[in-house]
């Protein structure tokens, strides 16, 4: 199960001690005095590297993958060169890496990153943005699922309150991987922080803009989803970005049933009913998620004691889990509506809340060999007050065959279908499925594991996800 991280700054001795000499000499700042300012240098990557910057790869990245290109540039004598491996590359199974300064700099003063950038063939780079320094990405902004093209384009990647970016270290990030197995190579050129001035139109948005009521107990922390901002470029088109909760003011109607933390997580303290919604640079965000709070909640059943060596866990606190990939891949265009898939905490428990399911998959970060198990385990809530005649979830496995790869053609699948017979709505349910059930499917590399509804049972809990040999 994935856990959240969530980093603070340090208040240091210096700053405790001036606050206390101030507060005693109660003296007046003469106007002689000239406090420390940061940098306002806009550029990151011009014709080389910016004064300050560093290269910090991620783990588990192509070292190599970036490198400063003389020979094909937009402007100038240079551009950045980014080599994105192929599946299965020794050397690293994606390229990125962030570019910080780590002595902080006044961006303010801007309202856009800008850039030029394109491909050796139509590619799609997953996440390009800024903020992230491996510290507290406080201010953290990213567009997702970039596609670029083989011809030079100008991208930009609006900032949601510039006003907030006084002393940001992260100037720059990307990651991207594989497209259909294969790597691929693409180009960033004239790289700067910019005041474009033409660029407006906010639309800020919590849980991607929808109005969500939820059912939740006493003692639940739900991580606030879908922070989106949409800027109209002034060219006529938009850009979406995804930004931290920092940027938002969150409020709640009612803070004795529910807190919301500068951090967009959601604390419930009390019985009742509270509405969450939040403010951007002042612009109202769309979007909202009214909590209807009932009381305690009832922990999932706790796993029998078994040897580790017969157990391959996906999610649970009760067995080491492997490296899991994400919880909700958002398969688009195919017409997933699944939000959530950030664990959230009840009561010292962590488990996966999906609303809206109709569809959604684990992915596991490598494939999962489970030749040697009999057995599918997971405990599951259904939310939702009825199940009728007809209502359904499936449980869905997908093995990538020998090349380890989704989409090849050696994949194999197979699903199991719970109605109203085993499913009872608020209690959790266990599910101890043999493998055999999942007639034809090959067991020695699960890569997927889904859940799928008929969409009208809308809101499921689950935990406990994971293999056993009985």
């Amino acid at each position: 199960m994935k856990n959240g991280r969530f980093i603070y700054p340090k208040i240091t001795l210096i700053a405790f001690a001036a606050s206390v000499l101030f507060s005693a000499c109660e003296r007046e700042v003469s106007d002689e005095v000239k406090f420390a300012t940061f940098s306002n240098n806009p550029e990151v990557f011009i014709d080389g590297f910016s004064g300050g910057l560093e290269y910090l790869p991620f783990d588990g990245s192509k070292l190599d993958a970036f490198s400063v290109d003389p020979d094909v540039k937009y402007a100038g004598t240079t551009s950045m060169r980014f080599d994105v491996p192929n599946f299965g590359d020794p050397s690293g199974s994606f390229a990125g890496a962030v570019f910080p300064d780590m002595g902080g700099r006044d961006l303010s003063g801007y309202d856009a990153l800008t850039f030029y950038a394109k491909a050796t063939e139509a590619a799609t780079v997953n996440e390009i943005g800024f903020g992230v320094d491996f510290g507290e990405n406080k201010y953290r902004v990213n567009a997702e699922n970039v596609r670029l093209g083989t011809g030079w384009a100008k991208y930009i990647i609006p900032i949601p309150d510039p006003f907030l970016l006084t002393v940001e270290k992260g100037m720059f990030f990307y990651a991207a991987g594989p497209q259909d197995g294969d790597g691929f190579t693409f180009w960033i050129d004239e790289l700067q922080f910019e005041r474009l001035g033409t660029i407006g139109q906010p639309k800020p948005a919590i849980f991607n803009g929808e109005d969500l009521v939820q059912t939740t107990f006493l003692d639940v922390q739900i991580p606030i989803t879908g922070l989106t901002h949409t800027i109209n470029l002034g060219s006529g088109g938009n850009r979406t970005v995804s930004a931290a909760p920092a940027y938002y003011d969150f409020s709640s109607t009612d803070n004795e049933v529910a807190r919301v933390s500068e951090s967009g997580v959601i604390s419930i303290v009390g019985t009742g009913t509270a509405t969450i919604t939040a403010l951007l640079a002042g612009v109202k965000a769309a979007g909202s998620l009214t909590l209807e709070v009932e009381g305690s909640f009832q922990t999932a059943p706790i796993p029998p004691a078994r040897n580790p060596d017969d157990v391959i866990s996906v999610f649970s606190d009760a067995y080491a889990n492997v490296p899991v990939e994400y919880y909700n891949g958002f398969f688009i265009p195919d017409g997933q509506t699944t939000l959530g898939g950030a664990d959230i905490n009840i009561g010292g428990d962590n488990v996966i809340r999906y609303t809206d399911l109709n569809f959604v998959a684990i992915k596991t970060l490598n494939t999962v060999n489970a030749n040697e198990m009999t057995h599918y385990h997971l405990d599951i809530v259904v939310e939702d007050q009825q199940i009728s005649d007809g209502d359904f979830i499936r449980v869905l496995l997908v093995d990538a065959g020998p090349d380890n790869v989704i989409g090849t053609g050696d994949d194999t699948e197979a699903s199991v279908e719970f109605d109203n017979q085993t499913l009872v709505s608020r209690e959790w349910v266990s599910l101890d499925i043999p493998l055999s059930d999942f007639v034809g499917l090959n067991t020695g590399n699960l890569a997927l594991y889904f859940f799928v509804s008929d969409a009208t049972i809308s809101t499921i809990l689950v935990d406990n996800i994971y293999f056993y040999k009985e």
